[in-house]
């Protein structure tokens, strides 16, 4: 059976573009590739788009396993009907399957089962019946040993019509959509929790609609829920839905009437109210970690995606007080040269800090200084700017960095040496080329999501897993260069082939071109396809494995070359030539016109990096929240994005919050709308808990403030006297690292 009509009718696509990338994901194809090397055959369908077709293809797997299951055991119970397999095959969710399946559960010793085995079924369809008989006097007809009294008998039978009532498809479903329409989400704090649970204060005594709540409300009521701190209820009103019960079931006025409508109302608190509170915790569960996941997702994508300082010379500083600070030198490739300890927060150790800075400096020819944002980060960059070396300096944010330092990586990166001399080297690798790095790290050590822990783990782990293979494949990846890692996030490379692709460096020296892979034990020619056009070879044997072109279309681009007469060397870069070149001509089987004007796009700027350029920065001459005042007006940077609002990083230990509401001067539902992670903001004070560790700040009441723009040296001693916002002195928003050492090296003459 095909999918692809089902899927593409979902996703609102062509049923031959789900159909081609279904058979690509059976021949293994890889998301990346199929993307980036597959566009004229799926119609240029984007990564989203192909993960879109692939889960849905893992849904409807799931779903049509469980039919065939519940199939298979009504069937074997030998009560399988042509109405039954009607209702089944007409199912579209596996919530509708299971409803149906209901009846035919095997079932515990409940109520229901014990006023069977007590012979009390007939006096249940009697009831059901709604006839003028007396229920009393049919009901004493069913004495026996186990029931002695017409209200035993009575009681079993709406024992017997409660479960049938519970178990009706029809009412589960009308119920279902009672509870999504207008059901609440209820939370009170337990008796005598109401120290421990100071936390979840706003949730005390809370109600909100569920089709409002937004997911973290939901994500922070159930962990006050799981800890014990609060109880919590999903309903509607109670009457709405006996009433819509009993019209499904009551047939008018009888003797009957009265015990039905004690059985629905039992049916109702005892079963379908509980089961039907509890499928809705699920469904809001899932839903909140799906916006969690995928909050988390994108501020990830973001993070490794952040601007690269690139080949220069790094010390770096993993800042201390009582430890000291541990000093780092690398090389243009992030090799360690070499590592000191320094004390820059003790006066009689400052002078001979200073000259071990300058030293170094000096004799590893330093081009930039790299210092972690953790604790003493502010005051060891003031120490450094005060040496006056003329060089940029940058605080680098260290969250995950003691994660890499204590793991099995780092211990086999550098056996040698202990975990602070790993944190720095990892803060200076860090600025160099954040993805390179961070894909050492377990992403949820990085500090960017909401409710990480709370959320399901199999999913956030595979959907962060998706995006940092979609983030380093869009980066592309240096084949002699790149750790183990980094190598084994390439499409169509396994950690163990990773592993290969080290050691055939070690024994053999660099890879001279891409066709060398293919000596690479279990690199096999399928492996090679999908990763030979994500790995670059700077300097190689052949120019376009520099490039993002991939093999397959090199003999493509040489005869571009040769009807220009030139060569593909030549042909690199050369503007001119390339918008000559008229694509219908070189159209094959495989490469189609949007692979072909992709190419001509690569040959124009080979290997170019798609991230931004890295911008120099400074925070306010402020260093702790004892300094922060309502009312002061600073520049930050965005360091995390949830659906409540966006943290700001104001240079003081503590991250500020910017509610989603003091975002724009616009309305809008969500901070990505507005910001991305990283980005340079300017920002007003509203308030400053100290007791709570809480800032709060805005960004659109900065638009008619008078105060300095974002990244500029501000002086803040003047805004203490004045009480005035903070001015600017200078304004270095807009300067590259570029721009920086040209600067510096015509000042300095190197």
């Amino acid at each position: 059976m095909s999918f692809a009509p089902i899927i593409a009718a979902k996703l609102g696509l062509r049923v031959t573009q789900v159909e081609t990338v279904l058979e690509l994901l059976a021949e293994s194809a890889t998301i990346p590739f199929i993307a980036r090397y597959r566009k004229d055959s799926t119609g240029n369908l984007d990564e989203v788009q192909i993960q879109q077709i692939q889960d849905e293809q893992k849904n409807i797997l799931a779903f049509t396993e469980r039919k065939t299951f519940i199939e298979k055991t009504i069937t074997e119970q030998g009560k399988m009907t042509e109405a039954l397999q009607a209702k089944l095959n007409g199912a579209s969710t596996i919530i509708e399957l299971e409803d149906i399946y209901l009846p035919y559960k095997v079932k515990r010793k409940t109520k229901a089962v014990v006023a069977r085995e007590n012979g009390l079924e007939p006096l249940a369809l009697f009831l059901l019946a709604q006839g003028q008989e007396d229920p009393e006097i049919e009901a004493a007809k069913f004495f026996n040993e186990k029931i002695t009294t017409i209200e035993e008998a009575l009681q079993g039978a709406r024992d017997i019509i409660a479960e049938q009532v519970n178990e009706q498809a029809e009412i589960r479903a009308q119920l279902r959509r009672l509870f999504e329409d207008t059901a609440t989400l209820q939370s009170k704090v337990l008796t005598d929790k109401e120290t421990e649970a100071i936390k979840y204060k706003d949730y005390f005594d809370f109600s909100e609609p569920i089709h409002k709540i937004p997911s973290h409300r939901i994500l922070a009521i159930l962990r006050g829920f799981l800890e014990g701190f609060l109880r919590m209820t999903i309903a509607p009103v109670e009457e709405e839905a006996i009433e819509s019960i009993e019209a499904f079931f009551i047939k008018g006025m009888s003797p009957s009437s009265a015990q039905i409508k004690k059985a629905i109302k039992d049916a109702y608190r005892r079963l379908l109210q509980p089961s039907l509170e509890s499928e809705c915790r699920t469904a809001l569960k899932q839903k909140a970690d799906e916006e969690a996941i995928n909050v988390f997702a994108e501020n990830l994508r973001q993070l490794l995606l952040s601007a690269p300082l690139g080949t220069k010379r790094v010390l770096a500083i993993d800042p201390g007080y009582r430890t000291g600070c541990k000093v780092v030198c690398l090389d243009e490739s992030g090799e360690l040269l070499t590592t000191d300890l320094i004390y820059v927060h003790e006066a009689n150790k400052i002078y001979d800090s200073e000259y071990k800075i300058k030293q170094l400096v000096k004799q590893f020819e330093i081009q930039v200084f790299a210092i972690g944002d953790g604790t003493a980060g502010r005051e060891t960059e003031q120490f450094i700017k005060k040496l006056n070396l003329g060089l940029p300096v940058f605080l680098v944010n260290e969250d995950g960095a003691s994660v890499y330092s204590a793991s099995e990586i780092a211990r086999e990166e550098f056996p040698d040496y202990d975990i602070t001399v790993r944190g720095s080297v990892s803060i200076g690798r860090r600025l160099m080329d954040p993805l390179a790095e961070l894909v050492k790290i377990d992403p949820k050590s990085i500090g960017v999501g909401q409710y990480q822990h709370d959320v399901n783990q199999f999913r956030l782990k595979e959907k962060l897993d998706q995006t940092v293979v979609s983030c380093v494949n869009t980066v592309g990846v240096n084949l002699n260069t790149a750790s183990k890692q980094l190598l084994s996030y390439v499409s169509g490379i396994n950690e163990s082939v990773a592993e290969n692709i080290i050691k055939q460096r070690k024994t053999l020296g660099s890879f001279s071109s891409r066709e060398e892979l293919l000596k690479v034990p279990r690199l096999g020619a399928k492996a090679f396809e999908q990763c030979a056009g994500f790995l670059r070879i700077p300097k190689a044997k052949h120019p376009l494995d520099a490039s993002s072109v991939h093999p397959e279309a090199y003999p493509i681009v040489q005869k571009m070359a040769a009807d220009l007469g030139t060569n593909v060397a030549a042909l690199i870069g050369n503007e001119t030539l390339l918008k000559t070149i008229n694509t219908q001509q070189y159209i094959t089987d495989q490469i189609g016109v949007l692979a072909l004007n992709d190419i001509i796009k690569e040959l124009q700027k080979p290997g170019l990096d798609p991230r931004s350029e890295l911008e120099q920065f400074e925070f306010a001459n402020i260093y702790s929240m004892e300094e922060v005042t309502v009312g002061l007006v600073l520049p930050g940077v965005v360091t995390n994005l949830t659906r409540f609002g966006a943290f700001i990083d104001i240079g003081v230990k503590q991250d500020g919050l910017v509610h989603v509401s003091e975002i724009a001067n616009r309305y809008i539902s969500d901070p990505s709308e507005a910001l991305k992670l990283g980005q340079k903001v300017q920002v007003k004070v509203l308030e400053v808990d100290l007791s709570r560790k809480r800032i709060a700040l805005s960004i659109k009441q900065t638009e008619a403030a008078p105060a300095a723009g974002v990244g500029g040296r501000k002086d803040f001693n003047q805004h203490k006297r004045s009480n005035q916002p903070v001015k600017k002195e200078e304004d270095l928003s807009n300067l590259n690292v570029t721009d920086a050492l040209q600067a510096l090296k015509k000042k300095f003459g190197k």
